[in-house]
């Protein structure tokens, strides 16, 4: 079955400590997703899948940022999410390549706004492996829209972290109803 595996938002404002909007960075260090979701892209290199990587943010001047948003409404008053800063570079214990598809995102869903779906599409892609952060936002959000897009979605649950470990089992618990949940050592036996 053709598959993407999708990273959302291991982005330096979301993952740093330091980061400007870091509320899952502590949570994303104890859970070493960045070393499990580089674990599935091995994985993913050797199964042929697709790799996206996906991270969140507005263009220089802030003017894709929806002001009246609870959750993105201030991030110019402090320069975070700005995707000509250094914000919204990958971590850098990620493993970014060249063959990587690289895409911003203006809002929580990595399909809204986006060419995601159109490098999906163009693909093939029929099944899409989700991880990142944070599980109760980009995760959750991105697998209800891939799933009302058809595509099958998987889950790796330990590539993923969010704010606590109870949001992030409560989210899980959710997403259980339309994804597969695994961790990123039995991706290499989907089928």
């Amino acid at each position: 079955m053709r598959t993407a595996l999708i990273g959302l938002d291991y982005i330096v404002d979301i993952m740093h400590p330091d980061g400007k909007i870091a509320r899952c960075a502590s949570q994303a260090a104890e859970r070493e997703i960045v070393t499990r979701f580089n674990a599935a892209k091995k994985i993913a290199r050797e199964r042929g899948w697709l790799t996206v990587l996906v991270k969140v943010g507005f263009e220089a001047g802030y003017h894709d940022q929806p002001r009246h948003s609870p959750m993105f409404g201030r991030a110019h008053e402090f320069g975070a999410l700005d995707l000509t800063g250094p914000g919204t570079n990958f971590h850098a214990d990620l493993h970014v390549d060249a063959q990587d598809i690289v895409i911003a995102k203006p809002r929580v869903s990595a399909f809204h706004g986006t060419r995601l779906q159109q490098a999906l599409s163009a693909s093939g892609i029929e099944r899409v492996v989700l991880c990142g952060v944070s599980t109760v936002w980009a995760v959750q959000s991105t697998a209800r829209d891939a799933h009302d897009r058809d595509y099958r979605v998987v889950i790796a649950e330990d590539a993923c972290a969010a704010p606590s470990p109870e949001e992030h089992e409560a989210s899980v618990r959710m997403l259980s109803g339309i994804a597969t949940i695994t961790t990123t050592d039995a991706l290499a036996d989907l089928q």
